[in-house]
């Protein structure tokens, strides 16, 4: 199998809620409960953290010294060259591209997305895959379930000729531009530049569940989903769709918060 890295990417400087990656979750920062998650899937060889060299994210480094997990501090705004430099330094083969902000990020949905690139390892692996692609693109598991995928080769190619801003800011919409895809269970396709894309799909569709950490109201929503679990942090996502059956009013929490798209790039971004 190739050397998998999923590397998280976390700055201090959120601009809907600024610190989130060290804010209280359960009694650990919400970095620490991600980089557990993230941890528990089988076919990852290294988890490692991706900040940057502003000095408010020493913060971030810090807590990754003190937790011993290893952390690349690079770009601000061109989150794309942070990742591409973080997986040259651990030689990584395939990246999983995880956020900061999905604290109920799932480690079966890792491994199945890491599955799906790699079954034809390497002469036909796929380029990309995923659980999900943002808006405008259609999506079937909850907001915060969000895993990407993408060979080495892909990454270094984005990373040479992506020119957009958003392309930099989100890392790989320069792979799956233009894709037209299915609803399949495996939903494939290539993108207009060639890459080979697959994206998972769930049925029932759950995509207009928000378990991501934007805003205050989507804290709450994960500071009531952990208080739920007694603070532990080993639970599925299946285990957090039933808690939401049995007590839909949580979803009123953050109901009102407006998801990001592929193409949003924060307001603060200078010119390349």
């Amino acid at each position: 199998m190739p050397r998998t890295i999923a590397i998280i990417q976390a700055r201090m400087g959120a601009s809907r809620l600024p610190g989130k990656p060290l804010l209280d979750l359960g009694g650990q920062p919400m970095l620490r409960r991600v980089v557990a998650r993230t941890g528990r899937a089988r076919l990852l060889d290294e988890v490692i953290v991706a900040t940057t060299t502003e000095a408010e994210d020493a913060a971030i480094a810090d807590d990754c010294q003190a937790a011993g997990v290893p952390f690349y501090r690079g770009s601000l705004h061109d989150v794309l060259d942070r990742f591409y430099q973080a997986a040259r330094w651990r030689q990584a083969e395939v990246i999983v591209r995880i956020t900061a902000d999905c604290p109920v990020i799932d480690p079966a949905l890792i491994d199945a997305a890491v599955a799906l690139l790699t079954e034809g390892w390497p002469q036909n692996a796929l380029d990309f895959t995923a659980t999900r692609l943002p808006p405008p693109w259609k999506r079937t598991y909850p907001i915060g379930l969000d895993v990407e995928v993408c060979t080495f080769a892909a990454l270094e190619r984005a990373w040479k000729e992506a020119d957009q801003p958003y392309q930099r800011e989100h890392v790989l919409p320069y792979l799956y531009e233009g894709v037209v895809l299915d609803q399949a269970p495996v939903a494939r396709g290539v993108s207009q530049r060639g890459f080979r894309i697959a994206q998972l799909n769930h049925d029932p569709d759950y995509g207009a569940l928000r378990w991501t950490v934007d805003t205050p109201e989507d804290l709450a929503l994960m500071r009531a989903v952990y208080a739920r679990f007694g603070g532990r942090d080993d639970f599925s996502w299946q285990e957090v769709l039933a808690l939401f059956e049995r007590e839909p009013e949580l979803a009123k929490i953050n109901a009102s918060v407006i998801h990001r798209t592929a193409f949003d790039v924060d307001s603060r971004q200078q010119e390349h």
